[in-house]
């Protein structure tokens, strides 16, 4: 398993757009994204459950990615969430 931490900068943070563009981004790789928020967690390719986690701007989230190209897609998903979150 490989995890990075960030630090939402969005100014509205985890909302329907970026959700969206996320869940997209997560089912290029075959390992299993989740993004962890707190105590709560949701899997990345679940719009809904995205939202659901209330991500706002200046919250710290835990992104973990585990299964075969798990290297890639942290190193990947690190330098997306900088680009647009």
């Amino acid at each position: 398993m490989r995890s990075f931490t960030y630090i939402i900068t969005d100014p509205v943070g985890i909302h329907a757009r970026p959700a969206g563009l996320l869940v997209k981004q997560v089912k290029n790789y075959k390992s299993t994204i989740t993004i962890e928020r707190g105590e709560k967690e949701a899997n990345a390719q679940k719009m809904m459950a995205l939202m659901g986690l209330c991500v706002k701007k200046g919250d710290t989230v835990r992104v973990k990615a585990e299964g075969a190209d798990e290297e890639q897609a942290a190193t990947e998903l690190e330098t997306w969430f900088r680009e647009h979150l």
